[in-house]
């Protein structure tokens, strides 16, 4: 299957750089809307949905292919082949696109230029001395509820991933793409999201990366963005003035500036 209708690839803007963003879990690439603006004058933007996310071919799902992050870095690396770029891109991934653009550069590092990092986790659960923010337990839990109510599941979980409680109107629209999405399809990439373990992948990123790190992170708090920055080679960590794990929702303005600054 074609690559570019499989993920709903869109391009807009111009330029000869060029800028890949990259959604989170339950999320598609709609939710980039306030950021793209800002770099669409100077960069070719690059825009695509997950197999199982927003309007995605979810025809094209297959179980073994997406069972680790693995098969969505290859989908990753299937779009930039199938664009023919002359130039390597600057790779933006929120939460679990993080990983999933780490093992891409990895496996193909000619193709990027840069990776920005907001809000990663290279493993959820606590392990020995690693803090990931859950308990086996808690994550267990937590896809318990997914699989027996994906609709209240979604309900309790967005304002806890949102965070910024004054602002309801911001967990509402995580909620809604939640919820738009096949619960199946949703059960299936929650478990390859929270239980995958991606600690040893992160040494043999060379591709220059910055991490957006929030203050208050309920999903991948500020230890575990200092693991990340320290486990990667060439990295800058940047804590904002923002809280929540969304901050290109919530605070699109500091996630426009520190990429920029980054970039340039």
């Amino acid at each position: 299957m074609d690559a570019l209708r499989r993920n709903n690839v869109k391009v807009t803007g111009s330029g000869e750089q060029v800028i890949m963003f990259a959604h989170g879990y339950g999320c598609d690439q709609n939710m980039w809307r306030q950021v793209v603006p800002s770099f669409s004058d100077n960069y070719t933007i690059i825009l695509f949905d997950y197999v199982g996310s927003g309007a995605s071919d979810s025809s094209a799902f297959d179980q073994s292919r997406y069972s680790t992050l693995r098969g969505y870095a290859q989908d990753v690396l299937e779009i930039l082949a199938a664009l023919k770029l002359d130039h390597p891109v600057h790779f933006v991934g929120h939460s679990v696109s993080s990983m999933i653009g780490a093992l891409a550069s990895i496996d193909e590092p000619s193709r990027f230029e840069t990776l920005t990092m907001i809000g990663p986790s290279p493993h959820y659960i606590n392990e020995g001395d690693y803090f990931g923010g859950f308990e086996r337990r808690d994550i267990d839990g937590l896809l318990d509820s997914l699989e027996s109510n994906h609709v209240a599941w979604s309900a309790a979980m967005a304002p806890v991933i949102m965070g910024n409680t004054e602002r309801p109107e911001l967990a509402e629209e995580l909620e809604a793409s939640f919820c738009r999405m096949d619960p199946f399809l949703a059960q299936h990439f929650a478990r390859v999201t929270f239980l995958s373990d991606n600690r040893n992948d992160l040494p043999l990123v060379d591709t220059r990366t910055l991490i957006l790190q929030c203050q208050t992170d309920a999903i991948a708090g500020l230890r575990v963005g200092e693991y990340v920055h320290k486990s990667l080679k060439n990295s800058k960590l940047v804590v904002m003035d923002a809280k929540g794990h969304c901050p290109h929702m919530s605070e699109p303005t500091q996630v426009v500036r520190e990429i920029r600054r980054f970039l340039q």
